[in-house]
């Protein structure tokens, strides 16, 4: 019976110890890429050669923001995410950008030119009119 409980101790005891090892390959964002608007640093060296025999080495830096996320393509049955929308806002008045009033249920949401008609309890998108606005 004590030989019984010291495995299930150990077991135990393992499993506390190996817990944390396990997640740690993940990081912070547990796996998922949340690299969304990503700015990059990106340095540059180089070496000039002066007319006087001197060296001087040039050290330019310069933030670069990933552009692969500016800009997303919506699609009908898509569920609709206003994190991942450009420039994005509630039409309140679609006559004015002649829209058809959204049905009940729905509404018209702006993510860059495009006017998504979106399902309000579930995010599903009904309709996308693309470079409207």
């Amino acid at each position: 019976m004590k030989t019984l409980k010291k495995i299930i101790l150990a077991g135990v005891a393992a499993s506390v110890v190996a817990a944390p090892a396990a997640a740690a390959p993940y990081g912070r964002d547990y796996g998922h890429a949340s690299d969304r608007g990503r700015v990059e640093r990106v340095q540059t060296t180089k070496v000039v050669q002066r007319n006087n025999g001197r060296q001087v080495v040039k050290v330019k830096q310069v933030q670069r923001r990933d552009s692969r996320q500016a800009y997303r393509n919506w699609r009908k049955g898509e569920r609709f995410d206003s994190r991942y929308a450009s420039n994005y806002r509630i039409i309140s008045n679609p006559r004015a950008y002649r829209l058809h009033d959204a049905p009940r249920g729905y509404r018209w949401v702006q993510s860059g030119n495009d006017a998504v008609l979106v399902a309000i309890t579930s995010g599903i998108i009904g309709a996308v009119l693309g470079n409207i606005l």
